[in-house]
């Protein structure tokens, strides 16, 4: 072996080979009779924007060693890849790629043309992110690539929504949504970013009431006045009441509701609303048939019934609104340093303007017939009986068909669930799945294929991006072919792995697809890793300058040392901190396991493969048993996902007992026996090693010449325990070794030189003197009957 560990040196051609064994595909793994369980994750396919940051590399550390796991541990093991079209976000890039490069916009260039320059984008940012994914060294299976707009995925889809079409759980309604006047679409609850901000709070009189709002602009067609039907201040005003009063541009007629969706305590506990651009207003004009006006056009401009101020923009608006309300005498206070929440689009940065308009829903209240899988049917619910889509959500996980790591967040997902509205899925935008409705005159036309006959149009929506990838555990595994053997085999699948901070957007949704469509759940476990942070806490963000490139670790410290990094200290649900220097540490680590095991071959005569072992000494029978509980610690470690504990034992076998205790005493008492212990703890701790640091435990086992590391079988425990006496005499010999070190430090005792020691109440271990002289370049030991294990070095005693 070179003296050196060169992971620039040995990782393309490692995954090269890796890739022509066609290993990563499950139907090449040797003794596939013998591997009667199937192990599935599907990646969590990235956004085809950009590149890849740390957030993608500890997903796919943590994935890689799962199926790494899986495959050794005898398991018929798929990871199954692909990349998201990411609608939204891939059409704002390339129309502001467009707009700079030619000055046109989207419009300008037309659908057709427009969509083939998305697609073209799409394609090299996919190349892309599949260079960096293998330079992580992820065992995916290649040959099952999917994207979620190619056609396959695409027919997936136009079968679900014609599906659910038929079962009347998709409609086209006018009901309130979140419109991005930026990005000129509709967007989720999910894609709404809050940001917390100060914005003047005005009073407002509206006849004998005062009023607060912090957006007088929407108030020109406030003509109910809203108050809670147990508020003793008001309660000389009728439900239904009429009231004449002066407003913005007039006299309008007032009429009084009465509404417990009121807060009594927040303002004066009276309110107008503008049901058209507030959902919590819409709300109450659904309860009580109230009159709904549009005031904000898509634009964000004022329309013809602000008066003067129509076709004015809404910021610029308000300022002059707020000046004639208070020449007019109806402006009462402003509180300036009013705290609120700003919705934005988390795309786009625009601020949202709900909006009534026609769009399409899925409604999650809406009874079907629950059709139960006969594969993996979920527990309690029956064949054939009545349920809702929310129901199906929440039985789900409640009944324990899925288990979310860390259960902290089983709250998160029943908070969104329990409340989760009607999912509006229609997007305005060009590149996504049209939607597969078509028109002509009055007729409404659903289907997979568009119909026969001429004048029929298409509907120029998109789905929202969740709807395909909601589809993602299935439609990759060749449904709507209720036939495919992937299907049978794989699905559900073991573990979504992905961050917890889109528990909602995508987890939530797979659920509700895969238990409608299937009747089974999309994955057994949810294991939700955290937001790798600066080392300061922050945010990694490129805008800042704070950010950690995954693929500058790799050329500057190898695959190895990075996925360790983001593998060890990490714990599922909470953030990590990251720095380069965690990363070198890990480098240093790579190069320690490099150097045990050149010591190791250096030691032996012959590598070869070592299948059973005996001890002779105590430290053969020390380091058997510490590595027996070794193996199956890491084993349950492995099974329970607990990923950093695992690689702490790891790391502290192999540094402090490994090499720092038994090769050290391997150096003074070698021999066939410890040779083969040497050999048979290496091969293993290779093995052991492998899901975490692929690369440099299969270059290190190429000297075993047995085939490649990543299809060796998972180890057992060997069976070698200690008895008391011998546990109490080993720790008794280490005590006294770190005590001679520890003495020689302080007193400065060159190692050159040998000293004498006596020892007290150490008998016991009088076998270990030629040991521990050697290891310690002691000249003599005295061993003297003592009531307590002593050491005496330079006429001072030290306990041990």
């Amino acid at each position: 072996m070179p003296n050196r560990y060169s992971p620039q040196e040995v990782e393309y051609d490692i995954y090269a080979k890796w890739m022509e064994s066609g290993y990563f595909t499950p139907e090449n793994l040797p003794d596939l009779e013998d591997r009667k369980e199937s192990f599935t994750i599907s990646l969590p396919p990235p956004n085809v924007t950009g590149t890849l940051h740390m957030g993608h590399a500890v997903m796919l550390a943590i994935e890689d060693a799962m199926v790494r796991y899986a495959r050794m541990s005898g398991k018929r093991a798929l990871w199954l890849p692909g990349t998201d079209h990411a609608a939204i976000a891939t059409e704002s890039k390339v129309e502001k790629i467009l707009i700079k490069e030619e000055g046109k916009n989207r419009h300008d260039l037309g659908r057709e043309k427009f969509l083939e320059k998305a697609k073209a984008f799409a394609q090299d940012s996919h190349d892309t992110i599949v260079n960096q994914m293998k330079k992580m060294g992820t065992s995916v299976d290649w040959t099952r690539e999917a994207y979620t707009f190619d056609d396959a995925r695409n027919l997936a889809v136009r079968t679900a929504f014609k599906k659910m079409y038929d079962d009347g759980l998709i409609y086209r309604g006018e009901r309130i949504i979140n419109w991005d006047p930026k990005g000129q679409t509709t967007i989720s609850d999910d894609e709404v970013e809050y940001i917390d901000g100060k914005t003047p709070f005005y009073y407002f009189q509206y006849g004998p009431f005062v009023i607060g709002t912090a957006r007088p602009e929407t108030k020109f067609g406030d003509k109910y006045v809203v108050m809670h039907p147990d508020d003793k201040r008001y309660a000389q005003y009728e439900h239904g009441q009429k009231l004449d009063l002066e407003w913005i541009n007039g006299p309008i007629t007032a009429t009084v509701i009465k509404d417990e969706a009121i807060d009594m305590e927040f303002g004066t506990g009276v309110m107008t609303i503008t049901p058209w651009h507030s959902v919590v207003d819409f709300e109450i004009a659904e309860r009580h048939n109230l009159d709904k006006e549009q005031i904000i056009d898509l634009n964000g401009k004022l329309l013809a019934v602000a008066g003067e101020f129509a076709g004015m923009h809404i910021m610029k608006a308000r300022p002059e609104i707020v000046e004639k309300l208070k020449s007019k005498g109806l402006l009462v206070n402003v509180d300036e340093a009013y705290g609120n929440r700003i919705a934005t689009a988390q795309r786009s940065g625009g601020i949202v303007e709900p909006q009534i308009l026609k769009q399409w829903f899925i409604d999650v209240n809406k009874e079907f017939e629950y059709r139960q899988s006969k594969r993996a049917p979920i527990k309690g619910l029956d064949d054939g009986q009545k349920a809702t889509l929310k129901q199906l959500m929440q039985h789900a996980v409640r009944q324990g068909g899925i288990e979310i790591l860390p259960d902290r967040f089983n709250k998160t997902y029943f908070n969104w669930v329990d409340n989760l509205r009607d999912w509006n899925i229609s997007r305005q935008i060009w590149f996504g799945h049209q939607i597969p409705v078509w028109y002509k005159g009055e007729e409404i036309y659903c289907g997979i294929d568009a119909p026969a006959g001429e004048g029929w149009v298409q509907d120029e929506d998109t789905l929202d991006t969740w709807f395909s990838a909601g589809l993602w555990t299935f439609s990759t595994l060749g449904w709507p072919n209720e036939n495919s053997e992937d299907l049978k085999i794989y699905h559900p699948t073991s573990v979504l792995e992905t961050g917890y901070d889109i528990i909602f957007f995508w987890v939530a949704r797979m659920i509700l697809m895969s238990t409608y469509i299937l009747g089974e759940v999309p994955f057994k476990t949810v294991y939700l890793h955290g937001m790798v942070r600066n080392e300061d806490g922050s945010k990694m963000s490129k805008s800042s300058g704070k950010v950690i490139d995954p693929l500058e670790m790799i050329e500057k410290f190898g695959a190895d040392a990075t996925r360790l990094s983001l593998l060890v200290g990490a714990t599922p649900g909470n953030d990590m901190k990251l720095s380069e220097d965690k990363i070198s540490s890990f480098r240093n680590f790579t190069n320690k396991l490099w150097n045990i095991s050149r010591f190791v071959f250096m030691s032996v005569k012959e590598v070869k493969n070592v299948k059973e072992v005996r001890s002779e000494t105590l430290d053969d029978k020390w380091i058997l048993a510490e590595f027996s509980t070794l193996v199956s610690e890491v084993t349950d470690h492995f099974e329970k996902y607990q990923y950093s504990m695992l690689g702490e034992k790891l790391r502290e076998f192999t540094w402090n007992k490994f090499a720092d205790v038994y090769l050290e005493n391997a150096k003074v008492q070698s021999g066939q026996t410890t040779n083969e212990i040497l050999l048979f703890i290496l091969e293993r701790l290779l093995i052991l090693w492998h899901p975490f640091a692929p690369f440099v435990t299969e270059e290190i086992y190429k000297k075993f010449d047995s085939g490649m590391l990543m299809i060796q079988n998972w180890p057992k425990s060997p069976e070698c325990k200690m008895t008391e006496a011998e546990t109490r005499q080993f720790a008794l010999k280490q005590s006294i070794i770190e005590r001679v070190r520890l003495v020689r430090a302080e007193k400065n005792l060159p190692w050159r030189e040998q000293i004498n020691i006596n020892l007290y109440g150490a008998g016991d271990i009088q076998d270990q003197d030629a040991v521990l002289k050697q290891r310690l370049k002691l000249d003599e030991i005295s061993w003297v009957a003592g009531e307590k294990p002593q050491i005496e070095i330079a006429e001072e005693k030290y306990d041990l």
